[in-house]
């Protein structure tokens, strides 16, 4: 694996909950320019405060992120608990305590082991390694089965940079704004320097296109941050790239998700516009009836014709309809070809559903998961 020039990290154990990673810091060794982008939930974590307050003159050197506590519904404790952190960060560092984000991530409505974290805190420079990401990205999973990870190398003009992004997310999924925890570091810059707009964009094409359970997370999170170390690259060549790496972990989550035994990739073809397009798309998604019958195998097309029909302000004409399952037309299917679809459902571990609306020319691709037993183990006794 590479990583981009100039970046450090480290993740390790403080013992906020039990003995796997819970802490880890990312510092790049200049001031970066940045952009992020926040939940929409109307009871965001403390961290968001104080990101939003501490990237809005658009750099960044430094991140720290907890794990097993997510620091929301703590009141004005949990705000300045997340102000001292970056404050007692910035010292180990060297850096403005400004240049600093804070994010956690776990359960909700418990005080932070604030005690523990200034201790880490204090001490991490020393901690700090090369690169380094693998760490990072196991010190930020909950429930989470495996780290989250992609990069590209990037070559211009006779240099190679690079790209890299982490994720973490597994349940509370359905993205506004922005999904779950994820962060991409590049020692390059777009020619334009608009990393928000750029940011915002590739977000409403990636995390924000995932649900896995329709809970909109309190502390989703995506943070964007490049050096500039190598210089500037064309908008187009950074976009991509950053599209790329954004599709990837967005996959990962959706796969990823709690008890998941599949993922499931939704385009939705021949829309009016996007508000169309992502409003049905989620319905489908968003189903518990859909979803169930993916994971049993069961070719219960009625179920789609319901999750579109239920989008009251959307109507679409049932004779408009296209839907089909890897390649198989489900409207109207005969007891051959709902045989076909069972087969399909049961033999393959990532479905491909296909929906035309033929109202117009929009297309957007969705990600999500089924749902099986393992989604109510796993959420039943979370904090138990």
């Amino acid at each position: 694996m590479k990583y981009p020039l100039g970046f450090y990290s480290f993740g390790k154990n403080i013992g906020i909950k039990d003995t796997s990673l819970d802490f880890a810091v990312i510092y790049s060794e200049v001031r970066c320019h940045a952009a992020a982008v926040f939940t929409r939930n109307n009871f965001p974590g403390a961290p968001i405060y104080v990101g939003k307050d501490h990237i809005k003159d658009g750099y960044l050197q430094a991140i720290v992120i907890n794990s097993k506590n997510s620091n929301v519904a703590t009141g004005e404790k949990g705000i300045q608990d997340s102000y001292q952190i970056c404050e007692t960060l910035a010292k180990s560092l060297g850096i403005a305590k400004e240049d600093i984000l804070p994010s956690s991530t776990g359960v909700i409505g418990v005080p932070l082991p604030i005690e523990k974290i200034l201790t880490a805190c204090a001490t991490a420079k020393e901690n700090l390694q090369p690169g380094n990401l693998e760490e990072v990205a196991e010190a930020i999973m909950t429930t989470d089965t495996t780290k989250k990870i992609s990069y590209r190398t990037i070559t211009h003009e006779g240099k190679e940079g690079v790209m890299v992004g982490i994720a973490k997310g597994a349940g509370m999924i359905e993205p506004n704004m922005a999904t779950m925890l994820s962060y991409i570091l590049c020692d390059y810059l777009p020619e334009s320097k608009d990393l928000k707009g750029i940011l915002k964009r590739v977000v409403d094409q990636t995390y924000n296109c995932i649900t896995i359970d329709s809970d909109t997370s309190t502390s989703d999170t995506v943070v964007l941050m490049c050096s500039g170390k190598l210089g500037t690259i064309p908008d187009a060549i950074f976009t991509s790239n950053l599209l790329e790496i954004a599709t990837t972990l967005s996959k990962k989550i959706a796969r990823d998700g709690e008890g998941a035994s599949k993922l499931i990739e939704l385009t939705v073809k021949q829309g009016r516009d996007d508000l169309q397009v992502t409003k049905i798309g989620k319905s489908i998604l968003n189903s518990p009836l859909v979803k169930t019958a993916i994971y049993g195998g069961d070719p219960n097309w009625g179920r789609f014709i319901m999750a579109i029909g239920k989008v009251f302000d959307e109507p679409i004409p049932y004779e408009n309809l296209v839907i089909q399952l890897g390649g198989i037309s489900v409207k109207g299917a005969d007891n051959e070809t709902k045989s076909k679809l069972a087969e399909y459902l049961k033999s393959n571990e990532e479905i491909l559903i296909n929906v035309e609306l033929n109202t117009g020319s929009f297309q957007k691709t969705f990600w999500s998961c089924d749902f099986t037993e393992g989604y109510i183990q796993e959420n039943a006794y979370y904090t138990t």
